[in-house]
């Protein structure tokens, strides 16, 4: 890797490095963001007098294989941190995924907007695939492209799809994973077209590109994104070209090539307006991510827990299908992955009701949605590295208002006691409630031998 961080631990910096990757912008433009925005200004600064050859150049050939090997050994990689050899290690690797990007996302100061707009696209792409999953296992799949992928699965045999049948899970793999994440890393894409960055910045480039948009601007970026983002699939990344001998396999791969194709520009299409069709495997997600990765002025960390009140409100307006909405629920509940929890422990300690102690969440599909699956970092006021994973019952989580009224009656100088030990200077201290609901667990996870929350840990 170009750049080393002693500070983490290998997989964190894979995941550092896959978000630079993807968003990033570098001296050499190599990123995937890079390629798109080089494409953009090459079309958009073509005189308009010049008719586009009917030809490919051999120069633009090479680019646009070059865009689509990026994107998809950038897929690849997504599917192989967030997938495992069955269903079960699907969920455990995808919560380490999601609940990395949001330890290493900022949660205060200037740099949460920038941050978050990088991170969405890969989180957004995650959350797509283990949605795919439930809504395949729950029978909700009605996409018949997807379902010839499916002819012979039954919802019990796709939880172990790969053992089931490796050569069928493959090729529903290629044709199906891979283009699902290609569409989530390219659903915004277009928002970086001259004219969609014309809305953001303003015509003298000075305008804060994360403010809230004008009805109008808003409609009018939403075009151009859907519109760019469509041309940049279809023109800027395409087909890519066939490397064989024999005619027979010339056309399967195009075969195959044009089907995916087709089946991203068709998850696009459908998630703008989605109803009830595939398209909600993007949207719903979309909507998820928007307000765990904020780019908003008005983001704050506190409120992360309360994204499926926004959600059940667009399934309500017909933004999207409820159905899936609940479906995500399921898989997330409550609390997003990596989010830091505030709880008083059973035992001697809770029945004298004069403690708290943190955690962070770090699985999905909690039993009961407002009750997630946690690893301990602290025991008796004192971090450690090394705690094992606890159902936090609501009854004890201080997030809610009735747990948080059993320490009311604790006086200032107790809680000033306890927040003196768990944060790490008066600083931190000053900017905290005196009775936190929650907390920012970054500090804790930017130490190395912190950042292993998915071991495997004897109960």
């Amino acid at each position: 890797m170009a750049k080393d961080f002693p500070h983490q631990t290998y997989y964190t910096r894979q995941i550092q490095y896959l978000l630079a990757t993807v968003y990033g912008k570098s001296a050499v433009k190599d990123s995937f963001l890079d390629r798109a925005i080089g494409y953009f200004e090459h079309e958009e600064f073509r005189p308009s007098d010049r008719k586009k050859p009917t030809d490919e150049s051999p120069l633009d050939k090479m680019q646009r294989t070059e865009r689509h090997s990026c994107l998809l050994s950038i897929s690849l990689t997504i599917l192989e941190l967030a997938e495992g050899e069955n269903y079960a290690e699907n969920n455990r690797k995808s919560a380490q995924f999601l609940g990395t990007i949001q330890l290493i996302s900022p949660t205060e100061g200037k740099r949460i907007a920038m941050s978050n707009e990088q991170n969405k696209s890969i989180y957004k792409a995650v959350l797509c695939l283990r949605l795919l999953d439930r809504l395949i296992i729950d029978g909700q799949v009605v996409d018949p492209y997807i379902n010839k992928f499916l002819t012979d699965v039954t919802p019990e045999q796709y939880l172990d799809f790969a053992n089931h049948d490796s050569d069928g899970y493959q090729r529903f793999v290629e044709q199906v994973k891979v283009p699902l994440i290609m569409a989530a890393l390219l659903q915004d894409v277009g928002n970086y077209h001259p004219k969609a960055q014309a809305v953001l910045y303003g015509g003298d480039g000075k305008l804060d590109p994360f403010r809230t948009l004008a009805v109008q601007e808003r409609k009018e970026l939403l075009k151009i994104n859907y519109r760019e983002t469509l041309k940049y699939l279809i023109e800027g990344i395409g087909v890519p070209a066939f490397v064989g001998n024999t005619k027979i396999e010339r056309d399967k791969f195009l075969e195959d090539e044009q089907a995916k194709l087709f089946f991203i520009r068709h998850l696009l299409k459908t998630s703008i307006n989605p109803k009830n069709s595939i398209g909600n495997v993007l949207k719903v997600p979309q909507i998820y991510t928007s307000i765990i990765l904020s780019t908003k002025i008005s983001y704050n960390y506190k409120l992360l827990p309360q994204v499926f009140q926004v959600l059940n409100k667009n399934a309500e307006l017909g933004a999207c299908a409820q159905s899936v909405v609940d479906a995500l629920y399921t898989i997330t509940g409550m609390f997003p992955q990596g989010f830091g929890i505030v709880y008083m422990p059973s035992g001697e300690i809770s029945e004298q009701g004069d403690c708290y102690e943190y955690a962070i969440v770090n699985s999905l599909y909690p039993e009961k949605s407002d009750q997630p699956i946690c690893r301990l970092t602290t025991r008796q006021l004192t971090f450690i590295g090394y705690g094992q994973n606890l159902i936090i019952q609501k009854n004890s989580n201080l997030y809610f208002t009735h747990t948080a009224k059993k320490l009311a009656t604790l006086t200032k100088e107790r809680l000033n006691e306890i927040l003196e030990v768990l944060s790490s200077n008066s600083h931190e201290r000053k900017k905290l409630d005196l009775l936190p609901r929650c907390w920012y667990a970054n500090e804790f996870f930017s130490i190395k031998t912190n950042q292993n929350l998915w071991n495997k840990v004897d109960s």
